[in-house]
Parts: structure tokens; sequence; C-alpha cells
């Protein structure tokens, strides 16, 4: 039999045992908990849609409208017009020919990357790439290599190795989930030009939330190129569900003929596609969102570290404060729910050993006098347990 409480065990020894806690409330910058309530400053939820009317309403009104499920895959009968709108707006979004969408941000990534490459290909990724894009990576036929966190040098080493003819993938996040920092999109893009090479940007971090006008990495730096592939989500600066890739036409055909996490997967819930259109309106129409998180973010940021906690580089609303052993985060963490903040710790393999953290998102939603309370027990935890 399989030894699964042996390997629990073995978990709780290493302080790497993971455990749900629920919630018995909608989790916006507070939540109920048996009774108690939270500050969180956890969630991926960047603008606060996720808890915004309008959305709400959206999701009501598709459900009156189209019911409550999609009923078969896109390729049977679910395919709604609302997809079809949908990927339009995606694709204006992005400055894209095309856009198809997946079930969700893990599908996407799985079934996108590993339709592209084939067995002979060649995949390049960065080591801080997300879980599911190294699963991506990993389920595909191709040769995987990875290339240390944003390092060119590295990068065009193995790009000059490659084989004659061989196509080429470089694989990286926009925005890296756990560092917060942001891919060195225009090097790489030279790169790719350089060896003609195409790029898969995950911009699920990104799009929403960072550039002029909320487009991701490519808005941010202001390119734009055929060789890029742009995949994203709803469930994050658009409070809702789902995956994307944004590309060229042929590339979404192809997908819709050869991907099987597209092609097997019941479509998305007209709800679902309907609060995404909500978002996209809200998030064009409405900079101000935008502006409030990134106020949120330099305010936060600045004060942290004044108190001493190394914030690993963070550039965007997503600020790791680096606590160090496994142990010392869940104790970091555990001190912080007894004075009402839920920010659970993050803890290898999620990130590299030595560097367990504790991830502080910071969202549109928060006020100046929860951030001001989060950094008086931050300060107050940090010098009990002497990390700062």
């Amino acid at each position: 039999m399989f030894q699964f409480q042996k390997a629990l065990g073995q978990l709780e020894q290493k302080h790497l045992f993971r455990e749900l806690i629920p919630f018995d409330s909608e989790p916006s910058t507070v939540a109920q908990k048996n009774g108690k309530t939270l500050l969180l400053f956890c969630t991926n939820n960047y603008l606060g849609l996720a808890n915004h009317p309008t959305l709400k309403s959206a999701a009501v009104s598709a459900i009156q409208n189209w019911g409550v499920g999609a009923g078969a895959s896109r390729l049977i009968s679910g395919h709604l017009r609302l997809n079809d709108r949908l990927e339009s707006v995606v694709a204006r979004f992005k400055s894209t020919e095309a856009a198809l969408v997946f079930s969700s941000g893990y599908m996407t990534n799985i079934g996108a990357i590993g339709t592209i490459v084939q067995r002979e290909d060649l995949i390049l990724a960065d080591r801080l790439n997300h879980a599911s894009l190294v699963a991506g990576c990993r389920l595909s036929e191709g040769r995987f290599r990875i290339y240390p966190h944003k390092d060119m040098t590295k990068l065009r080493k193995l790009l000059s190795d490659r084989k004659v003819g061989q196509d080429v993938l470089i694989v990286t996040d926009g925005v890296f989930s756990m560092d917060g920092d942001i891919t060195p999109l225009p090097e790489i893009l030279k790169l790719a030009e350089e060896y003609d090479a195409s790029i898969y940007l995950d911009d699920a971090h990104a799009t929403g939330v960072i550039g002029a006008h909320g487009g991701g990495t490519c808005d941010h730096y202001q390119l734009s190129s055929s060789r890029i592939i742009q995949m994203g989500t709803f469930s994050k600066a658009f409070g809702g569900f789902g995956g994307f890739i944004a590309g060229t036409s042929t590339l979404k055909q192809y997908l819709i003929n050869k991907a099987p996490s597209f092609i097997y997967t019941t479509a998305l819930p007209p709800s679902v596609l309907a609060t995404a259109l909500a978002a996209f309106e809200l998030i064009e129409a409405e900079a101000s969102l935008r502006e409030r998180l990134w106020k949120n973010r330099a305010y936060f940021c600045h004060k942290a570290v004044q108190l001493g906690f190394d914030t690993l580089g963070s550039e965007t609303p997503i600020v790791p404060l680096r606590i160090g052993s496994s142990e010392k985060a869940i104790n970091f963490s555990k001190k912080l729910l007894e004075e009402g903040i839920y920010i659970p710790s993050i803890r290898p393999p999620t990130v590299p050993e030595g560097t367990s953290r504790l991830r502080v998102t910071l969202t549109a939603s928060h006020t100046e006098s929860q951030i001001d309370f989060l950094l008086s027990r931050l300060e107050k935890v940090g010098k009990d347990l002497r990390v700062i």
C-alpha cells in the first residue's frame, strides 16, 4: 500500500505540512473566520474586483440569460457568443491578432506549451517560473533547459548552443509570483530575434496591474512582437476565473485543433465569461483602480524596508518579506494570525530552501490604516522572532 501517512509525517518534521483554512465570508481586505475578523494581505485580487458589485451583477444576469453551465466542451456545444466577445476583447487589450480562452491558468500553460513544443524542440525557462509553467514544460516532448533567474548571459549561451534549425521557446513569467519582480522582456526579445526563437510570456500577475493601460508586461515595456505568445488569467486582477492565450490567428486555430486541455474540457460557465467582460470594462474605464493599487504598494514597501525587511527586489504589488527557515516563517504567520492578520507562509518547494517568506500582496481596496496596522504588527513580531 502507499505510505501516505508516513509522507505526511515527513512533511510535518520539515515544517512543510500544509492545510486548508476555511473562511466564513467573501475574501476581500477582511474576512470572517470562526466569528473573528481577519485582515487579508495575501489575495491576488489586486484591483478589488472579485467583490465588485458590477461583476456580481454581470454574473447574475448571465445566469438568468444563459444558465449556470456551458454543458459541454467548446468543440461540442459549449461555445457561446460570450466566448467570441471575450476573446475579441482580450486580443484588443493585448494588442494581438487573436485570443483563446481556456478553463484556468494552469490548464492554459500545460495545454499550450505541450502543444506548441514538439519532440525535437528546445525550451529555455527561467528558474523562478511558476509551477504551472514548469509542469507545461515537463509535459511537453521537447528538451527542457533552465537558466538562472533573469540571467541573460546564460540565456544567450543556451541559445547559441542549440542545434542548427532547432525551434526554441523561451518561457518566462512577466511578473514572478513569489518575488514580485519583472522579467527583462526587452533583452529576451532581442535575443529571440537574434536567434530566431519564440517567447512564451506568462502574464498572469501582470495583466491589469502593470503597464500604462494595465495591459501587462508588453504594455509596461511598450513592446509588440509576433514572437511573443502572451498567456494570462482572469483570476487575479480581473477578480474571476479562467485563462487565455493571446497571439496570432494561426496560433489560435492550432491550439483549438491540438491542445488537449482545451479540446477535452467543459467550457467555462456563462457567468464566469460575463464577469471577465465586465472586469475589462472597469479596468479600461477606471485608471484610478491601478493608481490606488500602486499608491498602496509604494507606501507599504517603503515602510517595510525602513523596518529592516528584505523584500527580495520586488517591483510590483507582490512584496515578499524574507524570513529564512520554514519553521520561523510558520511561526511568524501564526503570530500574525493571533494579531488578526492572515498571511500564510510560503515555503519550499514553492520557493528555494532558506528563502521561506511572507508573501504580502497589496490591493487597491486596502486602506492606509489597514496597511499601518499590518506594519505595526510586522515590526512587533519581527523583533520578537529576531527577523529584523
